[in-house]
């Protein structure tokens, strides 16, 4: 009897995994690989000459993950310099960027504004310089 109950509920779980199964799948979208990173940031607001600190948390060639102090419109450019090492120096690269996406701040003491930014004005210089940064992270 034993054996009979083990076969049935070893062909009742054969059948169910057999059934097609319907869902939601997330397929990424994006053309260039993203990058986890942990660098800092010096951005300015398009009208006016104050840096500011912020930090880069993932890039790739299509844009940033920056935690910025203060809340940027959707929309709004900044004027951002990256910063990394690379072999024994450090570097900066400077980009005109534009905030395409900001998380909504629940709290007022909640910390930094997640930002999303793609560049909108790169030097050629600055955008080979970005790539082999990046293309460095994948190896």
């Amino acid at each position: 009897m034993e054996s009979f109950r083990t076969l049935a509920s070893c062909t009742k779980s054969i059948n169910e995994a057999a059934k097609p199964r319907y869902g939601t799948v997330n397929f990424e979208r994006r053309k260039h690989r993203r990058f986890n990173i942990d660098l800092p940031v010096e951005y300015f607001r398009i009208d006016s000459t104050v840096d500011r600190s912020a930090w880069a948390t993932n890039a790739s060639e299509e844009g940033l993950l920056l935690y910025l102090p203060e809340r940027i419109e959707i929309g709004q450019h900044l004027r951002i310099k990256l910063f990394f090492t690379s072999g024994s120096g450090m570097n900066a690269i400077e980009m005109l960027v534009m905030v395409v996406w900001v998380d909504i701040h629940l709290e007022k003491d909640w910390g930094d504004y997640r930002t999303g930014v793609r560049p909108v004005d790169i030097s050629p210089q600055d955008s080979t310089e970005l790539r082999s940064f990046l293309k460095n992270l994948s190896e």
